[in-house]
């Protein structure tokens, strides 16, 4: 150092010393980690190749515990699918039949696999257990009427919902566990469609499990499920979820492309660090895409339908949002741009309508006795029918109405119904819809093959034992049509063209609807007889036994009975009685009386038809004959304009008739239906100016039908056959 220079200049020359050392000593050290690292990466290196050529001796400690009887076995493969977990959680037992028949379908791959009832399981306990088990998941998940999840997958459904929305269970919760999610719903239940499968979704998927697929949904709706029956999505599911699942047992993260020559794909083990890369980023984006898909199929697609639903008008500032929706739901088509507005319209409105009978639903009708006519129709014959050709006896309608049973061809020209009551004869086989969404047959041709296949199922009575052959030539001029065989007939956009032909045929036409068609009633043309079916009193006992599709059935259900109170003709209401379901609303059936006013009530014991899983109902179900007359009894006493007036005890049946069908001290309920065809030809003539009532084609009805005869409504011209239980055989040998 310089002496001479200043304090000042002293100060800087030091700290330039200073700063310089630290240079030095940095340089080295970055010097030392550099060095360090080449080392590392060459020793790692010559490692791996050293490995590779003999034989990787370093996992000889491996080897050596994998010894079978002093050898050495195979060294195991990695596994990536343990087994196969199926939960399903079902009303009716469509999702447990399903859930046998994928595990079966897993079984023939190999893979262990359990079929899990939800309502049995605690997912408290074990659901967390599947995060490590290498285990892939299924939820095979049935919505119910009323969007709450069935019965046995409520707890699970609720512990899920609570697990995913409570803030101290970890995000990650599921993290490992890996799903796939099928949902079972009805379309027609618009506001509630498969909402528990994607409820059951979205939780799995907030508590951070991973989907193996795009969650599926199963439509109960002919109309609108994809592959013609909830089976055929099913089957359609359960196809893509089997490819997947093999794909998986290969480790591969996400299901081949299709774009690679077959053979050429790398394994996962064989990727090269760039196509790696590139696949995972691809994956994640794969991943994103799914989560935004699954966000709009939940709560974000409803409020995109309330925003801009089908067939409504867009404001064009809303556009960019409705745009967004659109890519990924495809489902809205723009026609038209004006006055700042865009209409939108549903693109399946666009496409073919199907055919209302799939072939699984033809070969299930076809195997329960229909003949089934065109794309929607059918006719069967009644057993009734076949009593009345043997002389055993009529029918109810032959007893109250006077209706020949041996010529009453029971047919309907919809086979759909917009409900799906718990005692409906034929379990639900039939379609189910809110309004014709069908190919649509013409009703000249359904009235002609309906004819001639009654016809032929009655040629084939000819000379069985017992069959009376005046009858059996009697019973191939059809008189009657019960238009009440199954499903909806009101449905039917021609049912008016339809009825007119009956008549013009001279066949009497009884009608029967479901009571959630108040226009279409008030529409329809006169018929011989029309029926509504009231089969509860109020709309949760409503709700319960009908479970009908229409959110707002219960105003329908009232507009029915108003619209029945307008007819001129013959109304009947018919009353099924539930025991332990319906029978204590007496109150509520005289309220709703006075509000249709019917000609004449029905009450009938609803009749049991055998186990099924589409109802709970048992033999317990049944109410004895007593018990009817007991209820009618006592509800005549709430309608002053009513009397009992008929009774059929082999159907288990008794009739209420307005008092203005009781004239001089006698009962008027059976029907003129050579009057009835001349008064309905004389209005065709008036072109429907000259009307007339109920009261112009009444006839005098016999004595033995009438209530508190000693007949009980049996036809004293026949012989009332009684089934016997043949004694069982008790000798020895």
């Amino acid at each position: 150092l310089d002496v001479s220079m200043d304090t000042w200049s002293y100060f800087r020359t030091c700290l330039a010393s200073i700063w310089l050392y630290r240079f030095y000593i940095y340089s080295a050290v970055a010097l030392g980690i550099s060095l360090w690292i080449v080392i590392q990466f060459t020793t790692t290196k010559t490692k791996k190749k050293g490995e590779k050529s003999s034989g990787n001796p370093t996992s000889s400690r491996g080897t050596e515990d994998k010894l079978v009887n002093g050898c050495a076995t195979p060294q195991a493969k990695e596994v990536y699918v343990a087994g196969v977990k199926i939960f399903y959680g079902s009303q009716t037992g469509t999702a447990k039949r399903f859930a046998k028949a994928l595990a079966e379908a897993v079984t023939s791959l190999n893979l262990p696999v359990e079929v899990i009832n939800m309502g049995d399981y605690d997912p408290d306990d074990c659901l967390a257990e599947e995060t490590t088990s290498r285990n892939v998941c299924v939820f095979l998940v049935a919505t119910y009427t009323d969007g709450q999840p069935t019965e046995s997958a409520a707890w699970f459904c609720k512990w899920l919902e609570e697990a995913a929305n409570d803030f101290r269970v970890g995000k990650t919760y599921l993290k490992g566990l890996r799903y796939a999610v099928f949902g079972l719903g009805n379309s027609e239940y618009v506001d509630h469609y498969n909402t528990v499968g994607r409820r059951l979704d979205r939780w799995l998927w907030m508590l951070s499990a991973s989907r193996v697929m795009t969650r599926a949904e199963g439509d109960c709706s002919v109309a609108r499920s994809r592959h013609g029956s909830i089976e055929g999505d099913f089957e359609a599911w359960k196809a893509k979820f089997l490819s997947r699942l093999q794909a998986l047992c290969r480790g591969e993260k996400k299901p081949c492309s299709g774009k690679c020559k077959k053979g050429k794909c790398k394994s996962p083990g064989k990727q090269s660090k760039e196509s790696s890369d590139h696949e995972h980023e691809a994956s994640e984006h794969e991943n994103t895409e799914a989560e935004e898909l699954f966000e709009t199929s939940s709560e974000e697609e409803a409020d995109a339908g309330e925003a801009g639903g089908t067939n409504a008008v867009i404001d064009v500032e809303d556009l960019g949002n409705i745009m967004g929706h659109m890519k990924k739901t495809k489902v809205l088509l723009f026609l038209w741009v004006g006055n700042g507005q865009v209409f939108a319209t549903d693109q399946k409105e666009e496409e073919e309508k199907r055919e209302m009978i799939t072939p699984a639903l033809r070969d299930a009708l076809t195997k329960q006795g229909y003949k089934l006519i065109g794309s929607h129709s059918g006719v069967k014959l009644c057993r009734w029918t076949k009593s009345m050709l043997r002389g055993r006896g009529g029918c109810y309608k032959h007893t109250f109405y006077g209706i020949e049973s041996h010529r009453c061809m029971e047919a309907t020209p919809s086979l759909a119904c917009a409900n799906k009551c718990v005692f409906c004869w034929r379990h639900h086989t039939n379609p189910v819809g809110t309004e014709w969404r069908w190919k649509m047959d013409q009703p000249e041709m359904i009235l002609q093959e309906a004819i001639e296949n009654h016809q032929n199922m009655i040629k084939q009575f000819r000379g069985v034992s017992g069959v009376k052959a005046a009858r059996f030539e009697e019973a191939l001029t059809v008189k009657h049509c019960a238009l009440s065989l199954v499903g909806e007939p009101i449905m039917y956009p021609q049912i008016n063209h339809f009825v007119r032909l009956l008549h013009q045929h001279s066949i009497s036409s009884f009608l029967v609807t479901n009571a959630q068609f108040p226009e279409e009633i008030r529409s329809l043309e006169p018929v011989t007889q029309l029926y509504v079916s009231v089969d509860a009193s109020t709309r949760e006992s409503l709700r319960r036994i009908d479970r009908p599709l229409f959110k707002d059935f219960w105003q329908r259900f009232l507009d029915s009975l108003k619209a029945l109170a307008e007819k001129e003709q013959r109304t009947v209401y018919r009353l099924t009685l539930v025991k332990a379901w319906n029978v204590d609303e007496l109150k509520a059936y005289a309220e709703l009386i006075s509000l249709g006013k019917p000609d004449f009530i029905e009450v009938k014991g609803v009749t049991y038809c055998g186990e099924s899983s589409a109802s709970s109902l048992t033999m317990a179900n049944v109410p004895w004959h007593e018990e009817v007359v007991g209820f009618v009894q006592d509800l005549a006493e709430l309608l002053p304009d009513y009397e009992v007036a008929c009774e059929h005890e082999h159907s288990n049946c008794l009739l209420l008739a307005h008092t203005k069908f009781k004239v001089d001290g006698e009962w008027f309920t059976w029907i003129d239906y050579e009057r009835f065809q001349e008064l309905v030809r004389e209005r065709e003539r008036s072109g429907g100016s000259r009307t007339f009532t109920a009261a112009d084609y009444m006839a005098r009805t016999p004595p033995w039908a009438l209530f508190g005869a000693r007949e009980r409504g049996f036809d004293p011209l026949d012989v009332r056959f009684q089934r016997r239980n043949k004694a069982r055989d008790i000798s020895g040998c």
